[in-house]
């Protein structure tokens, strides 16, 4: 009972709050998931069925309450040739296999990765993100002529547009100053709505996209052939649809344990974002992942339990069951004024007031991951970027750090103290620090602050005492820690490693580090 409580908690956090949170996420989820799938070929529908299922399962079993997934455009982005080249069926076989792959992953705890990928990284994925949904906007600011052209709304149409969108922002920086007793972005939906539809202005609206009537998805194996062919055709695809996934979801979870001062589970959230592409793939759905935009908008709503996820996949539902005419009506100014308000509330500012006192390796890489995420959208090459070139840049700095202090003792035998670590990048400079022919017939290597890192410490190792043997001469390893230790027997090197601990030397000549 006492584990069982505090669950539930997780779904009663604020009824009110999570109830018009859920509504408020609902309505800017409508056109997001219509754009995306039509981005990747398919009906807007199989997009809003895929966000219901998805929404859904990860607002019960998740890991991060109050986070919301659908069906994402980083996904969309992905599936776009495979539904070109293959079809719709192999989509769904793709995005089955794509949450076989996710659920794996969590139960193998790889989800605990994501504690590598640096603060820059966090920063680019997030800025990256904030442009994104920025320039998914831009496109509500088309209009397709009678011979199916788009082009930019201009004169009195784009002036409305660019009326109500100011007229949703202000509402929506300026209610809470005012009240909180309801969510600023559905009442400014609901204040831009009346004044269009009861006014009579002529603007886009969520219909101009596409219809949204229809039904709930139904179970629907995917019509392929079972055969070996198929899988070479959709495993790359899952594979690079369940790491993009994942990217987003996990980034996303660990922006929003920021947010709230709270901690989520990323394992858990791992097997919840694969069980719901699983269930989405037999029920002819798309693949989808946890959305920063919708995220934001629900916790800038207040919500921040279960609850707000679930009501906002139940009203999804509604939405093409009951309630598409009236949504259908909703202008789009309203939606865009939102989420150009989540654009301002998700890019990380701060990023850009502590330039000048970030080192410059971390201010490329935050640059770099926001490039390659806004450019290419394709949110797992950025972030896989950005962790290897932080990853490198760290190498190299480590890597200079390699010292030795070397001095005689009395009773002639040389030693080097070793300070920094040895591992890949430093072995160079380590190798030059030694004098074989000079040194006297005794030398001792003291390991007390330095680690052998590494296969290619242990390789310079050997090639060192290789050196020394050549030249008649012993070579001693000392204070080496027990891992060290390990790893060298695990190696099966020729290194007479010394586990005893030192005698006490005297020094003979001067200490010098070099």
């Amino acid at each position: 009972m006492s584990q069982v409580l505090p669950y539930f908690a997780q779904y009663t956090h604020n009824v009110k709050n999570e109830i018009l949170a859920g509504l408020t996420t609902a309505l800017a989820l409508v056109p997001e998931v219509v754009a995306f799938a039509l981005l990747a070929h398919i009906s807007p529908l199989v997009g809003i069925g895929s966000a219901f299922i998805i929404c859904i399962i990860t607002s019960v079993f998740g890991g991060r309450p109050g986070m919301i997934s659908g069906a994402a455009g980083s996904v969309a982005v992905v599936i776009v040739s495979l539904v070109v080249q293959h079809g719709v069926e192999y989509l769904f076989a793709a995005v089955a296999l794509m949450g076989l792959i996710q659920v794996a992953i969590g139960l193998l705890r790889f989800g605990k990765f994501i504690r590598l990928v640096p603060q820059p990284v966090v920063y680019g994925f997030v800025n990256g993100l904030a442009l994104i949904i920025f320039m998914a906007q831009l496109e509500q600011f088309k209009v397709r002529d009678a011979a199916g052209a788009e082009h930019w709304l201009a004169g009195a149409p784009l002036l409305l547009m660019l009326g109500l969108v100011a007229l949703t922002m202000a509402i929506v920086y300026f209610l809470p100053k005012l009240t909180k007793a309801v969510p600023a972005s559905l009442a400014a939906i609901i204040v831009v709505s009346a004044l269009v539809i009861l006014g009579g202005l002529e603007t886009k609206s969520v219909g101009d996209i596409a219809s949204i009537a229809g039904g709930l998805p139904s179970f629907h194996l995917p019509q392929v052939p079972l055969e070996w062919h198929t899988l070479v055709v959709v495993f790359p695809y899952a594979v690079i649809m369940a790491l993009v996934g994942l990217t987003e979801s996990l980034l996303t979870l660990t922006v929003v344990d920021e947010m709230t001062d709270t901690r989520g589970r990323g394992n858990q959230d791992c097997v919840a974002q694969g069980l719901a592409n699983i269930t989405s793939g037999f029920f002819g759905g798309m693949g989808g992942c946890a959305m920063i935009g919708q995220t934001m908008v629900n916790l800038e709503s207040r919500g921040r339990g279960r609850l707000s996820g679930v009501v906002a996949a139940l009203a999804l539902a509604l939405f093409v069951v009951v309630g598409s005419s009236l949504i259908e009506r909703l202008p789009l100014a309203a939606l865009v004024g939102v989420m150009f308000m989540v654009v301002i509330g998700t890019f990380e500012w701060a990023s850009l007031r502590i330039l000048r006192r970030m080192p410059l390796t971390d201010v490329l890489v935050m640059l770099l991951v926001t490039a390659v995420t806004a450019i290419s959208q394709n949110l797992a090459l950025a972030v896989l970027l950005g962790v290897v070139v932080s990853a490198l840049a760290f190498a190299w700095e480590n890597a200079k750090r390699i010292r030795a202090r070397k001095y005689v003792d009395a009773a002639g035998v040389k030693h080097y103290e070793i300070y920094g670590p040895l591992f890949f990048g430093s072995v160079q400079a380590f190798g030059e620090k030694f004098d074989v022919q000079n040194d006297p017939i005794e030398v001792i290597i003291d390991f007390k602050d330095s680690r052998v890192a590494d296969m290619s410490a242990i390789e310079a190792l050997s090639k060192l005492t290789e050196r020394y043997h050549r030249a008649g001469k012993t070579l001693h390893l000392r204070h080496l820690s027990p891992d060290c230790r390990q790893l060298l027997r695990n190696a099966g090197s020729i290194i007479d490693v010394n586990i005893q601990e030192d005698p006490l030397y005297t020094v003979a000549g001067a200490n010098t580090y070099y």
